[in-house]
């Protein structure tokens, strides 16, 4: 039976990607804190090795790019157990990261998992993202925003957008209504100073269903009204109907 290093070197050689010795070790000790958190709180519906490490970790990898993302500063919205953030951090360990949540419990979890992994230049924050995008600490500070299973992408573009400088980008990472999604956000996008730039879809290793990474580009500052208090963005989304 093939261990958690070997399942992962093996899927992500699929998907196009290299570990060293020490990130696999990360990434192993990751897996093993995540299963032990998920005893005592809700981290993950998804347990089993192959699973974890093909549908969080290259999930979660399938952002990067290598041209945009070494040294660079990363605010993960909404990041839960870590993802796509601390994986991220693992394969990219010149990137700068603040990993974002509103649950203490899992702020507290992910602290515990950057000490256990001995991981530098990446901090927790107990904090909503519509307050976030109003403190001078985050807003529009960061180079990149990453979300993953946060909400529709009209609401997340308000989530996120204030916190991307100008000139930085939001990514997305979505499923399979994402075509929908971007239709339903263009309004957003374009009150929030953002640029549709890119749609990439994405194969995960021996799954077929139907992913992508929206890349929007921040062309200008935010207004000031936005990000609205918590919970307008979901109740009233721009651009879209009230839900």
């Amino acid at each position: 039976m093939m261990d958690f290093a070997d399942i992962l070197t093996e899927k992500g050689r699929k998907a196009g990607l290299c570990f060293n010795s020490e990130q696999l070790a990360q990434f192993t000790k990751y897996y093993e804190l995540l299963l032990r958190g998920n005893e005592v709180m809700n981290l993950t519906a998804i347990t089993a090795p192959e699973e974890v490490a093909v549908k969080h970790m290259i999930d979660s990898l399938m952002t990067y790019n290598d041209t945009i993302f070494p040294g660079k500063c990363l605010a993960d919205v909404g990041t839960g157990a870590g993802f796509p953030g601390v994986p991220l951090k693992i394969y990219c360990p010149t990137l700068r990261v603040t990993l974002m949540d509103s649950l203490s419990k899992r702020v507290n979890f992910l602290t515990h998992v950057i000490n256990e992994l001995h991981l530098e230049n990446i901090t927790c924050v107990h904090l909503r993202a519509e307050d976030a995008g109003r403190s001078p600490n985050h807003r529009e500070v960061y180079d990149l925003v990453t979300a993953r299973a946060v909400a529709r992408l009209n609401v997340l573009a308000e989530y996120c957008l204030p916190l991307v400088k100008p000139g930085g980008f939001f990514m997305a990472l979505k499923g399979s209504k994402f075509v929908e999604e971007i239709d339903e956000a263009k309004e957003a996008l374009k009150v929030l100073g953002g640029r549709l730039l890119e749609t990439k879809p994405i194969k995960l290793p021996d799954i077929d269903d139907g992913r992508a990474i929206i890349i929007v580009k921040k062309i200008k500052a935010v207004p000031g009204m936005y990000p609205r208090r918590a919970g307008i963005p979901e109740k009233q989304p721009l651009g879209g109907k009230e839900q």
